[in-house]
C-alpha cells in the first residue's frame, strides 16, 4: 500500500464538520492551524499539496444568522458568497507563517465534465503547484444549481486528484476508515485496513445513499475511491477530528487504504489512447523526433491539419512515417490552420489573443 511520506502530489479533502463548529458556526482555528502545520511539513518534503475544502456555506450562514436546517438554494448561494471570503482568508492566514501562499479555485461539475474547461482547470492548478502555491478548491456554490453540482466534496476531491495527477487522496472524515457495517449500530463490524479492489460485496457494505451513515458518507466515498484509483491514485479514509490528523496518518493512525490501479501518468496515457480522435495533425520529422523524446508539440513543427475539432479534443498525430501518437489539442482545427509552421511568439498576432505556447502539451499526449 501507498505511504503518505512517499507521496509526490497529495490532495486532502476537508469537510465542513471538521472546519466549522456546528454549534457556534465559528471556524475551528486551532484545528486549522494544526492542518497548516501538516501541510507545511509535506511541502518541506517536496510534496505538492491541494486542499479541497468545504465550509463556505457553514461560515456564511452564521454571519447571515440563518436558522438551523436545510436552506433554500438562493439562501445557500448567498451564504456561500459571504462564507467564501472568510474561508479563503482563513487558509491564507494559517499558511502564511509557514511561508506558504494560498490560492482559491472554485469549480462546478460542468468544469470537470467539459473537456475544454477540464483542461483549463488542469493547466491553472498545475501552474499554481509549479509556483509552490497551495490551491484551496471548493465547489462554486454561489452559481451552481442542483443540475451542475457535485453534491459532495468526496467526489469533487477525487476529480481534482485525477485532474492534477495526484498519487494520494486523503479523505479526512468523522470515522477512521471503511467498515463492514455501521459501527455505531453493529458492534461486530470491522474496519478494513486495505482494500485492493472494490468488489460488489464491498459496495453492499456501504449501503444505500439514503440510509444513515451512507448519506454523504461511505457510498460517496466508495464512488470517490473508484474515480481516484482508476486514475492511478491511492485513496485513504481516516479520522480527521483530532489535531494534526495528517501527521497521525503518516505515523500509523487507523485508516483504510484503497490501492491504486497503476500510477497516475500511466492511467492518464491509457485514457488518452482509448479516446476516439476527432481529427489529425501532421508534423515534420524534427517535431516527430522531439515528441518521441518526450517534448511538447509546438506550432512550428506542424505542416498540416485535417478534420474538425475543438479545444481539448483528441487528435491523431502523424509524422513523415505515419501515425505515431495521439493527444489533446489546445487549439481548434481552424486555429491550428492559422498558426501551423509559425513560432509560438507569433500566436497572439495571428489569433488576436496570447494562446499557450504548446499546441499539444506532453502531459496530454501518448506516443
Amino acid at each position: 500500500m501507498a505511504s503518505l511520506n512517499e507521496t509526490r502530489r497529495l490532495v486532502i479533502k476537508v469537510g465542513s464538520s471538521l472546519l466549522v463548529d456546528r454549534c457556534s458556526g465559528a471556524l475551528r482555528d486551532d484545528w486549522l492551524k494544526g492542518l497548516a502545520d501538516d501541510v507545511a511539513g509535506f511541502r518541506l518534503l517536496g510534496t505538492d499539496v491541494v486542499l479541497v475544502s468545504s465550509g463556505s456555506i457553514a461560515l456564511g450562514r452564521a454571519v447571515l444568522d440563518f436558522p438551523d436546517g436545510t436552506l433554500a438554494l438562493e439562501q445557500s448561494q448567498a451564504a456561500a458568497a459571504v462564507g467564501q471570503i472568510r474561508l479563503a482568508r482563513a487558509y491564507e492566514e494559517v499558511l502564511a507563517p509557514h511561508g506558504l501562499k494560498a490560492a482559491q479555485v472554485l469549480l462546478t461539475l460542468e468544469d470537470s465534465e467539459d473537456r475544454r474547461r477540464y483542461l483549463n482547470s488542469r493547466a491553472t492548478l498545475n501552474q499554481l503547484l509549479k509556483f509552490g502555491i497551495v490551491p484551496v478548491v471548493n465547489e462554486n456554490d454561489t452559481v451552481a444549481t442542483d443540475e451542475i453540482r457535485f453534491g459532495d466534496n468526496d467526489r469533487l476531491a477525487a476529480r481534482i486528484a485525477v485532474t492534477v495527477g495526484a498519487d494520494t487522496l486523503v479523505l479526512l472524515s468523522d470515522v477512521d476508515g471503511f467498515y463492514s457495517g455501521d459501527p455505531r449500530i453493529d458492534t461486530n463490524s470491522r474496519r478494513f485496513d486495505n482494500i485492493e479492489r472494490i468488489t460488489p460485496e464491498i459496495e453492499m457494505m456501504a449501503g444505500d445513499e439514503g440510509t444513515g451513515l451512507s448519506r454523504g458518507g461511505m457510498k460517496t466515498k466508495l464512488m470517490a475511491a473508484r474515480t481516484a484509483t482508476a486514475a492511478g491514485c491511492a485513496m485513504v479514509i481516516t479520522k480527521g477530528t483530532g489535531w494534526r490528523p495528517l501527521s497521525g496518518l503518516a505515523n500509523g493512525a487507523p485508516a483504510t487504504w484503497f490501492a491504486a490501479e497503476g500510477d497516475p501518468r500511466t492511467a492518464r496515457k491509457g485514457w488518452i489512447a482509448a479516446m476516439k480522435p476527432k481529427g489529425e495533425i501532421i508534423v515534420d520529422a524534427g517535431a516527430a523526433h522531439a515528441m518521441r523524446a518526450g517534448k511538447s508539440l509546438l506550432p512550428a513543427g506542424v505542416t498540416d491539419v485535417r478534420g474538425k475539432f475543438g479545444r481539448g479534443d483528441p487528435v491523431v498525430i502523424k509524422g513523415p512515417d505515419g501515425m505515431f501518437g495521439k493527444g489533446l489539442t489546445r487549439y481548434t482545427n481552424s486555429e491550428v490552420a492559422l498558426i501551423k509552421g509559425r513560432q509560438s511568439g507569433d500566436i497572439e498576432a495571428l489569433l488576436g489573443y496570447p494562446g499557450r505556447a504548446a499546441l499539444i502539451h506532453r502531459d496530454d499526449m501518448v506516443t
